[in-house]
This record gives structure tokens, C-alpha cells and sequence, in this order.
């Protein structure tokens, strides 16, 4: 009986450490206007719709008078050719958050895309996923300075992500 006590409360207890690992802060306040625009990715994790991507990423952000963002993502493969793919992105919940945003490239079907760090001055965006299986570093030029760079990795290792595959884009 005692065994079965100690074995309940330590799968309890792992369960709660499994709901607090899966809390992830966004941005407290997103002005998608500003947010609106083209972004360069500077680093994400390997994933399967980007993995024909070489380089040359870009993601560019429109919101519409519906409310909703169209979404045009960009990358140079490896044979020159361009790839290009266009979505949608919706607010998660109206009342919410405009950091969490659900985007599709394949309706019905729509995935986390949450801002998760952000300049102040909006010159560079952190995107990551509830799961943390999804990340993207974007900047609105090519390239990052070092040290920001280094900054926003300690803050998305500190949010629980594991960066050791994180794949570095050349613009």
C-alpha cells in the first residue's frame, strides 16, 4: 500500500512539473502593425516544411482589414530556385494575448506561432511554440549583432527550449 502512495505522488508530482515546464511567456503586448512587414530569419530549429530551405528566409507580414495577417514566407533552396509559401495568421483567442497567434498554410489545419522575446524598438522577434518544439529568431536586417544574438538564446534556453540543433540561416 505504501508503495502505491509513493508511486501516486511521484507521478503527481511529475505531472505538475510536466505543466509547469509547458508554461511559456509571451510578449505582453504585440502592436501588429508595427510587427507587420518583412522579417529575415536568422536561426530556427530544423523542421519539416523549411527543410528544402539553404538560406535566403524571409517571412512578411500583412494585416488585413479583416483583422487576420497574411502571411508569405520565402527561402533559396539548395538548386537557386525560390520556395515560396503563403498562410494566414489569426489572434488564438480574441481576448488574448495579440503575441499568440494560430497560422495555417494548409486550412484547415493551424499551428502556434507565439512572440516570445521582442525588441522594444522591433527590430528583431523571437517565435517559439507552447511545446518548444518550433523557434525562430527574425531580425529586420540580415544579420544580428553577436551579443543580441547570444542574449536571446540565454533567454530561450531559460524558457525551456533546447537550441543544440538550432540551425543558423546565411542571408
Amino acid at each position: 500500500m505504501r508503495a502505491i502512495v509513493w508511486a501516486t505522488l511521484g507521478l503527481l508530482t511529475g505531472l505538475m512539473g510536466n505543466l509547469r515546464a509547458a508554461e511559456l511567456s509571451v510578449v505582453p503586448d504585440l502592436d501588429l502593425q508595427r510587427y507587420s512587414g518583412t522579417w529575415f530569419e536568422v536561426a530556427r530549429l530544423p523542421n519539416r516544411f523549411q527543410r528544402k530551405c539553404a538560406g535566403n528566409v524571409t517571412a512578411t507580414y500583412t494585416v488585413r482589414a479583416d483583422g487576420k495577417i497574411s502571411v508569405v514566407n520565402e527561402c533559396k533552396k539548395m538548386d537557386g530556385s525560390m520556395e515560396r509559401a503563403k498562410g494566414t495568421a489569426k489572434l488564438a483567442h480574441q481576448d488574448g494575448p495579440k503575441s499568440k497567434l494560430k497560422v495555417t498554410f494548409f486550412w484547415p489545419f493551424y499551428g502556434d506561432y507565439w512572440v516570445i522575446d521582442l525588441d522594444p524598438e522591433y527590430r528583431w522577434a523571437v517565435v517559439g511554440t507552447p511545446n518548444r518544439k518550433y523557434f525562430w529568431i527574425l531580425s529586420r536586417s540580415r544579420e544580428l549583432a553577436g551579443d543580441v544574438t547570444e542574449g536571446i538564446l540565454r533567454r530561450a534556453r531559460e524558457k525551456g527550449f533546447a537550441l543544440e540543433r538550432l540551425i543558423r540561416t546565411p542571408q
